[in-house]
């Protein structure tokens, strides 16, 4: 008589991940995975659509050596927009957690104010948010003022910084609205934090900025991380992004090969922004 095969429980598990991870696999590699491995393959070609077919020329590091070497179009774009980034990140990530620690307080209508934060999200496409922003719509009113804008002009006209300062200024509020993920990321990190930790801290005697520095801001470090990363990602990828323009060209070869070395850019910036973390929060945790 044959035995009979039982499946473990951790086979059966692993089935049943599988099983759940299957649709997801499947829809990336063929929406993702292919377009990525194909754009590669564009990237060392020159691509000729005809009436029946499509036509590949292999043309090398032509492109690449073309966008590194031989223009400086990804330069006079990218420096400008990049200088925005770093200024910007800091201002999104700091906003958001001030926020969500405000929107965490047991206050009246905070359900009400928690969705007045996370609706522009939601009803903000690209395409609106780039209307907005043309039109002018997400600046600093008192920043057109004649004192500030004198001041600007005199102290920042001549210097490298001047103009993606301004600009991210003129946009300042749309960049704000924009924050919803960040804030609700913050707000689920925060509601981690155990209450007893704050009642001892209240009990010690410790004052609400103390709590802040030893309890709060340690405990939102891997939060603070994840919103760094999301919001480099968010912020390159934002409908004002220059580069995007770039990339968006009929030469489907330059592209591909100018869309990949903006990744790689992206990549590398994000590696700093992760070594510059650890060691900070290293360094913060010896001192505790």
């Amino acid at each position: 008589m044959a035995k009979k095969r039982v499946l473990t429980t951790r086979t059966v598990r692993n089935l049943e991940g599988s099983l759940f991870m299957a649709p997801w696999l499947l829809g990336f590699i063929m929406f993702l995975g292919f377009p990525l491995v194909f754009s590669v393959y564009m990237s060392f070609n020159t691509l000729k659509i005809l009436p029946n077919k499509m036509k590949y020329n292999f043309v090398g590091l032509k492109y690449y050596h073309e966008i590194l070497f031989g223009s400086s179009a990804l330069y006079d774009e990218l420096i400008p927009y990049f200088q925005e980034v770093i200024f910007m990140v800091p201002v999104i990530v700091i906003f958001a957690l001030l926020i969500a620690i405000f929107l965490n307080q047991k206050l009246p209508g905070r359900l009400v104010f928690r969705a007045l934060f996370f609706l522009p999200v939601i009803f903000s496409t690209g395409a609106v948010l780039q209307g907005f922003m043309s039109q002018g719509e997400g600046g600093l009113g008192f920043i057109q003022g004649d004192a500030i804008n004198g001041f600007m002009d005199t102290y920042l006209a001549d210097s490298s910084w001047g103009k993606p300062v301004k600009a991210v200024l003129e946009n300042f509020v749309m960049v704000l609205w924009y924050s919803g993920v960040q804030i609700l990321i913050f707000l689920a990190g925060r509601q981690t934090i155990p209450v007893s930790a704050y009642e001892s801290a209240r009990i010690d005697g410790a004052s609400p900025w103390e709590v802040f520095w030893k309890i709060t801001l340690p405990a939102m470090s891997p939060f603070i991380l994840l919103n760094l990363i999301y919001t480099v990602v968010d912020m390159f990828t934002f409908p004002s992004n220059p580069v995007i323009n770039l990339i968006n060209s009929d030469n489907y070869g330059y592209s591909s090969a100018l869309a990949w070395i903006y990744f790689i850019i992206i990549l590398v910036f994000l590696g700093i922004i992760m070594l510059i973390y650890s060691r900070v929060n290293r360094g913060s945790s010896r001192r505790r």
